[in-house]
């Protein structure tokens, strides 16, 4: 029998308490809103408040707003600007064209075969497994991706099979955390059977969004593998890192899952020096380390959230100052073609002034 988690506990060691049954998170996903006055009746704010726009409906509609009741609590009442909601309101921002914003930024639909297997980077393959999502983020890359050539496991793993110079296998989505505990063990079964496989990472939304996701039984599906796991969370803001949301990675970490984040710099959300260090320490705080901090992917609908290149810069040069190495997130870009996520330099920090030293010789008196 495996070590999973719930049969590996130590002699006079104590799990940290879960306080949700397993399962619960299935009832959280089907009552998550899809209205966005309901949302906004939530905290408190009308559609003029938060300046919608008259196109706002046509945005709503070609990607619809849904978000879990437990994440819309953490959003400030009576604050147009709080940075979760910003993240997650449809607006007609969307529905504006600007030049370089594209349905596929990433090239992905070229490279995607049937089943789902895309691979971008030499020894690692990604698989999605599932158009789903908890939450529909509104600068989502894959907003516009064709799911329905996605989902055929078997298909996909033949593709990885035959090529053993692949090492690492990514499970992304939609969110692969959508998928039944039952479901999760067999693919992860199937993957870890390839002989060539050293990793499987997870790219998940789910532990931020809807912690109670990570209960028993999803624990037992992910410790005690064949091969590492290693589960990549997305958090934007340190707002979004509830206690729930570090009970649940505090869990994943006590089973031996190791634990990355992944941030994408999003305008008037998380482009700030403070908010990118707050998000860092209280990452680490929840036994998560940052990983990513991703540039916008340009795709059509999302360029009001769009941040430069070189204010990034300056932002990563203040953020390095302020916090160790570990906690400093490379700052990356991914191109369509690239070899390997285009890592960026943070500018040079500017020198600080030069302080004149005063002489500890005195002046010989004159006599």
């Amino acid at each position: 029998m495996r070590a999973s988690y719930s049969n590996c506990e130590a002699p006079g060691t104590k799990r940290i308490e879960l306080p949700w049954p397993i399962g619960a998170w299935r009832d959280e996903l089907t009552q998550c809103l899809s209205s966005v006055d309901e949302l906004l009746g939530r905290i408190g704010l009308t559609r003029d408040d938060v300046g919608l726009g008259p196109d706002a409906e046509v945005a709503e509609q070609a990607f619809r707003l849904r978000v879990p009741r437990g994440l819309v609590s953490r959003i400030r009442p009576g604050r147009p600007q709080d940075p979760i909601l910003l993240q997650i309101l449809p607006t007609d921002s969307e529905t504006r064209e600007a030049p370089g914003f594209v349905a596929d930024p990433l090239g992905e639909e070229a490279r995607v075969a049937d089943g789902g297997f895309v691979q971008k980077y030499q020894g690692r393959a990604l698989v999605v497994l599932t158009g789903a999502c908890a939450v529909n983020c509104r600068y989502c890359f894959r907003r516009h991706f064709p799911y329905e050539r996605a989902g055929d496991v078997d298909r996909a793993l033949e593709s990885v099979a035959s090529d053993p110079t692949i090492s690492e296998v990514i499970l992304s989505g939609g969110d692969p955390l959508v998928l039944s505990d039952s479901r999760l063990e067999g693919i992860l079964a199937s993957v870890e059977r390839l002989a060539s496989i050293r990793r499987i990472r997870i790219h998940t939304r789910l532990p931020v969004v809807l912690p109670q996701r990570v209960d028993t039984g999803l624990l037992d599906v992910l410790s005690g593998r064949a091969v590492p796991i290693v589960v990549v969370i997305h958090a934007n803001h340190a707002q979004e890192l509830s206690e729930d949301v570090r009970i649940a990675c505090s869990a994943m970490a006590e089973a031996g899952i190791t634990l990355l984040n992944q941030t994408v710099l999003l305008a008037g959300i998380n482009d700030d020096v403070e908010s990118l260090v707050a998000l860092s320490e209280t990452l680490f705080d929840c036994g998560v380390l940052p990983y990513y901090l991703h540039l916008l992917d340009k795709v059509a609908g999302a360029a009001h959230f769009d941040v430069g290149e070189e204010c990034a810069r300056t932002l990563m040069a203040e953020v390095s100052a302020r916090l160790p190495g570990y906690l400093v997130p490379r700052l990356v870009r991914e191109v369509e073609g690239a070899r390997s996520k285009v890592v960026l330099s943070p500018n040079p920090p500017e020198p600080e002034p030069k302080r004149h030293k005063k002489s500890s010789h005195k002046k010989a008196r004159k006599r």
